[in-house]
């Protein structure tokens, strides 16, 4: 009561103005409520507007109905009563009391009613402010008959908060960040809570506060928060991610304004990250480094250069950069960062002379991908020197031009000296003997001195060589030394030779077709081909020669350019056939070359266009003597073949007709023993008995051996089954049925040898009475060979 009045709830009771506020104070401090005496809640009079004596009468106001306020939580006993609800009528006459609405007839119903006679309307069960804040009902007076005497009234119940409820975090961890080195202020996160009570009141206002942090590096306050925006932001300078890299801080939000002694509280976790600024720069571990490398050796790795850097790893404050700010001028290393330990690779990019640098002084200084923080300086310690020792190693002879062109005519004679292709040991600080030889000649041209490099030719050059490409041709040398190991370098010599007019024009085209009578179409374009080079080609010229006279009398050229001229006849008309005319042809060399070359020409008769006919063009064929004979003895052979085909059936026919048999008798195969390659069994296999296989004529030997000593292949001595007889006149009909019978009897035998032994069949004695004459046409043949027929 005490905090209630020094809320100021006590004046407000002492002026009669929201009494219930004073309850409300009182339940939420200590949970209880002293009973009040029940409100009476009548129904508005009716007042209607008529006529006096005294002239009219004002209508007056309706009540207004004040709100019913039920606190939550109440511990009861229920039904507990709130207020009464009486008509002005019902002492003349009964009335009956009702309340509609949510709580009351519909959902949630059942929370409140009414006594019906008495107007008493009670509450049912304990509320809950956070389900539901107020209620709307309507109260009903009706007679007993069911008519209405008032009219409704609505009633406003409000549920009363009490703190029952503890604010909770919207998450139980909270992860921010903030740089390393920021300044007090600056902002890291927030945190927040929510309290279902009602936020007009101090039930529902949460506050802030931190309770503890870990760990208290530097000092054990870094943060403070906001207590009533739950802002967390750094309250001392200090931070360092190289000394703590994140806080755990607990924070505790509590209702009733943050009161400790009536509120509600609740805790959540804050995990704040201190992120990584480039606040320390990379150094060098030692202050010079040094390696060794071969000379002419790249991509190899001198040496590792380390160094230390306190940052996030692999992050751009931590990935060091190296550069080499002096003793390379001419770029020979570059140094690569090791992605993994951020070491220095340096690395040969471009090969080292050791009789250019037997040594080389690096000056290398490493830096961050990140440019350093504010007010952060360069380390002394990421500078340092390399020191770098070029090895010698025995380096192969070297021509100076690679390759050599040189220019000569071709055909110049074998032994010609054409130039000394000599190579040059770079190893100037060691005397040693270069000596050459022959890698790659195509042609078998050229010869070297093994001692001076010289080059001879061994042979004729020719520019018209398969081997010579583009007017060039291409020699490979090799140059070795007497090192240790040896070393070798090739160099390519090209000899470009120049053209002479060696080779004769050869006449294109060497046969063709002309119409026996002359025909201003009828003609033959030449030209001529030369294996040389310009200016010994073209133009050329064509003549005919004198011999024989034959020639010029039926044949004329004229010439069409400087590389074409047309070759037609002389006379109106001449024979068909073949004609062989020899055409000169002159070449533009100095001096030119000539060549004598025929073309064949067939003459024909052609049809209106100017073509050869069909039958005219093998009138006009002509074939050599060669030829002919060739095609006379391929008739001889053909002949010969044909021929000796003939004899041969005829002999077949005549052995044919000779034979008794069906077949040739070196193929008949009947009753024949087949003699196969066989090398002889051993010792048990020497001696037969051929009795066996035979039909035995009496079983007396068998019925002398002593009881149960007999071989598996032979009869036992009991009665023998009975096997069909084949009657004596059969037609071919019986034979398949009598073998199945023969067959069957066999298989029931209990007298037949065992698996694997001699079958005995059905003898049928040395003769038969069979007519094979009777069996039909069809076995006639058959009838012929073993019935005892006379023909042939």
């Amino acid at each position: 009561r005490t905090e209630c009045l020094r809320q100021g709830h006590g004046g407000e009771r002492q002026a009669g103005i929201k009494a219930s506020s004073w309850a409300t104070c009182v339940l939420t401090k200590r949970r209880f409520v002293a009973p009040l005496a029940p409100s009476v809640i009548k129904f508005p009079r009716k007042h209607q507007r008529g006529s006096s004596s005294n002239g009219l009468r004002r209508q007056k106001r309706d009540w207004v109905i004040p709100p019913i306020n039920v606190p939550e939580n109440s511990r009861g006993p229920f039904p507990h009563m709130l207020v009464r609800i009486r008509s002005d009528q019902d002492k003349a006459a009964g009335i009956r009391y009702s309340i509609t609405g949510a709580g009351a007839d519909q959902p949630p119903s059942g929370i409140y009613n009414i006594d019906p006679i008495s107007g008493n309307m009670f509450v049912t069960q304990p509320l809950d402010r956070e389900e539901r804040a107020s209620f709307h009902l309507r109260a009903h007076a009706v007679d007993m008959n069911g008519n209405q005497v008032e009219n409704p009234i609505d009633l406003y119940i409000y549920v009363i908060d009490m703190n029952d409820n503890r604010p909770e975090f919207h998450n139980q961890v909270y992860n921010g960040s903030v740089a390393e080195g920021s300044k007090p202020g600056s902002s890291v996160m927030q945190v927040t809570a929510t309290d279902s009570e009602d936020s007009t009141t101090a039930n529902g206002m949460v506050r802030y506060r931190i309770l503890s942090q870990t760990p208290h590096s530097p000092i054990p306050n870094m943060f403070t928060i906001n207590s009533e925006t739950g802002d967390i932001v750094t309250v001392a300078a200090g931070l360092d991610r190289e000394k703590v890299s994140q806080y755990t801080i607990i924070v505790q939000a509590t209702d009733m304004e943050g009161n400790l002694n009536f509120g509600l509280s609740n805790t959540a976790t804050a995990l704040i990250s201190i992120t990584d600024i480039n606040d320390n720069p990379p150094e060098l571990t030692v202050r010079t480094f040094s390696g060794e490398v071969l000379e002419n050796k790249v991509n190899v790795v001198v040496t590792n250069l380390t160094v230390v850097d306190r940052d996030q790893p692999h992050s751009p404050n931590w990935n060091a950069v190296y550069r080499i700010v002096s003793g390379d001028p001419s770029g020979h290393f570059a140094i690569r960062t090791n992605p993994i330990t951020n070491e220095g690779m340096l690395t040969v990019v471009k090969a080292v002379d050791f009789e250019m640098n037997r040594a080389f002084m690096l000056t290398v200084v490493v830096s961050n991908q990140a440019h350093l923080a504010s007010g952060i300086q360069s380390s002394l310690q990421s500078t340092a020197g390399v020191t770098i020792s070029v090895q010698d190693v025995n380096e192969p002879p070297v021509f100076p031009v690679n390759p050599k062109m040189i220019r000569f005519e071709e055909g110049v004679p074998a032994g010609t000296t054409l130039t000394v292709f000599a190579a040059q040991d770079p190893d100037h600080f060691i005397h040693q003997i270069v000596r050459y030889s022959k890698l790659s000649d195509p042609a078998n041209w050229l010869k070297i001195n093994r001692t001076n490099g010289q080059i001879t030719t061994m042979a004729v050059l020719d520019r018209e060589s398969m081997y010579v490409r583009n007017n060039v041709y291409e020699a490979t040398f090799l140059a070795f030394d007497n090192g240790s190991p040896q070393a070798s370098g090739t160099g390519t010599l090209q000899i470009y030779l120049i053209d002479v007019n060696d080779n004769a024009p050869v006449l294109i085209p060497r046969e063709s077709q002309v119409c026996e009578r002359a025909r201003p179409n009828s003609r033959v374009n030449i030209t001529a081909s030369d294996a040389d080079a310009d200016p010994n080609v073209g133009p050329f010229v064509f003549e005919l020669p004198s011999f024989p006279a034959s020639v010029r009398r039926n044949w004329t050229i004229s010439r069409l350019s400087g590389d074409y001229a047309q070759l037609r006849l002389r006379i109106p008309y001449l024979e068909a056939s073949v004609y062989e005319i020899p055409v000169i042809v002159s070449d533009s060399g100095n001096p030119p070359l000539s060549n004598r070359s025929v073309i064949r020409v067939k003459v024909c008769p052609c049809d209106d266009n100017g073509d050869c006919s069909a039958t005219g063009a093998v009138a006009a064929a002509g074939l050599g003597t060669g030829a002919i004979i060739a095609i006379l003895i391929c008739i001889i052979i053909l002949l010969s073949m044909v021929l000796l085909f003939v004899v041969w059936m005829k002999r077949r026919e005549k052995e044919r007709q000779a034979k008794p048999l069906l077949i040739d008798p070196e193929d008949d195969v009947r009753d024949n023993i087949l003699k196969y390659d066989e090398e002889g069994g051993g010792e048990e296999d020497q001696d037969y008995d051929l009795s066996q296989l035979q039909q035995p004529e009496s079983l007396d030997h068998i019925i002398s051996k002593p009881a149960g000593v007999r071989r598996v292949d032979e009869r036992p001595v009991i009665a023998e089954s009975q096997y069909p007889v084949r009657p004596s006149l059969p037609h071919p009909g019986d034979i398949g049925d009598f073998i199945n019978d023969g067959l069957r009897a066999a298989d029931n035998d209990p007298t037949a040898p065992p698996y694997d032994s001699l079958l005995v069949f059905d003898y049928e004695g040395s003769g038969s009475t069979d007519s094979f004459n009777d069996w039909g046409p069809r076995l006639k043949k058959l009838a012929d060979f073993y019935g005892g027929g006379e023909e042939d």
